[in-house]
């Protein structure tokens, strides 16, 4: 016993040493010797730090340019090759949009289209069933909401997931839409999706022509987005491979594919 405790005040002494006086952290194991104060020991510098940003920050000349046209235009066609931001962007803007009262609500749109394989019946609700589809959307909103306020906002119907099979007929005022994957859209599709603006809203359109999941020639993002952005009030925001954030092989994937 005498033997025990003296290795404990031992332990005790170097922990002092090592740590400080004032210092709550205790080491658990004689090995390894490791102490979460010595960060220096384990920083890894040859890697860029991912963290959260607040306010969210373009990383080139088109997400600059898509960020402005969504405050000065209220529909936006952002289009593009993968990996450029495009989705986020406009998730980021939504929330930054209901968090200042700009808008009452988000509603968020996509095409329930598989990439290449049927996944068949899906049981559950329909936002159940929407919800593998709408996974891409979620992790934007997770990202830039806490999952308590986001399940909260859910049920109060402030963030809604709005099929595009029941979208025909309203009117959506004060709202911040996002309609993601549109190239999995009709022409006629997206025409009736476009004119549900309403009032003091803005609608983002997101989409690559060259990924279209459906078959040749039914896509309509391309025709849609030559035709309305000769309009004043429109912007089309157009991704090259040079605007890809994603990583670095992405970019090169693209041309090569």
């Amino acid at each position: 016993m005498a033997k025990r405790t003296a290795r404990r005040a031992a332990r005790r002494m170097q922990e002092l040493a090592h740590y400080g006086e004032d210092s709550n952290v205790r080491r658990l194991f004689d090995e390894p010797k490791w102490s979460p104060l010595d960060d220096q020991k384990y920083a890894r510098t040859d890697e860029p730090q991912q963290k959260y940003r607040k306010n969210i920050r373009a990383q080139n000349e088109s997400q600059q340019k898509m960020l402005d046209a969504i405050d000065e235009v209220p529909l936006v066609f952002a289009c593009g090759a993968a990996g450029t931001g495009k989705t986020y962007l406009a998730i980021a803007k939504a929330v930054e949009a209901l968090d200042s009262g700009a808008v009452r609500r988000i509603i968020l749109s996509r095409p329930a289209v598989e990439a290449g394989e049927s996944l068949g019946f899906l049981p559950g609700a329909m936002e159940e069933k929407l919800s593998p589809y709408l996974r891409p959307l979620y992790d934007a909103l997770c990202d830039r909401l806490s999952s308590k306020r986001l399940k909260a906002l859910m049920a109060e119907g402030v963030i809604e997931i709005a099929p595009i099979a029941y979208m025909r007929g309203r009117t959506l005022n004060n709202a911040y839409i996002v309609i993601d994957e549109a190239q999995n859209c009709t022409y006629g599709q997206l025409k009736m999706l476009l004119t549900r603006l309403g009032w003091n809203s803005s609608m983002v359109v997101t989409g690559d022509p060259a990924q279209s999941d459906l078959l040749p020639g039914m896509s309509g993002l391309a025709d849609v987005t030559a035709k309305l952005e000769a309009l004043g009030n429109v912007r089309a925001i157009h991704f090259s491979r040079e605007d890809v954030v994603r990583h670095p092989l992405v970019a090169e994937m693209i041309d090569a594919l």
